[in-house]
């Protein structure tokens, strides 16, 4: 999923999956919350707000449940275990 990087409140990133209606905010901390059953219009309005933290504690946090979600990073393996195998 693409993240738009933006800088408004505790905020980071926020990214959208259409397919899936599914968004994604990164938090400050480093934290990834997945929301389920977004809209495209909620999305457009996140994502083009003046004031992204508060719309998203007013119109997200407070209406959906959200789920602890993982970046997609690739496996990469210590490169001692070639040696020690």
């Amino acid at each position: 999923m693409e993240m738009k990087r933006i800088s408004s409140g505790k905020l980071r990133a926020v990214g959208y999956d259409a397919g899936t209606r599914t968004l994604r905010v990164e938090l400050d901390d480093g934290s990834l919350i997945d929301y389920a059953g977004i809209g495209a219009e909620l999305w457009r309005r996140l994502s083009s707000s003046g004031s992204a933290w508060s719309f998203y504690r007013d119109n997200i946090e407070e209406e959906f449940a959200g789920r602890r979600a993982f970046a997609d990073r690739e496996k990469k393996g210590n490169p001692l275990d070639d040696l020690f195998k």
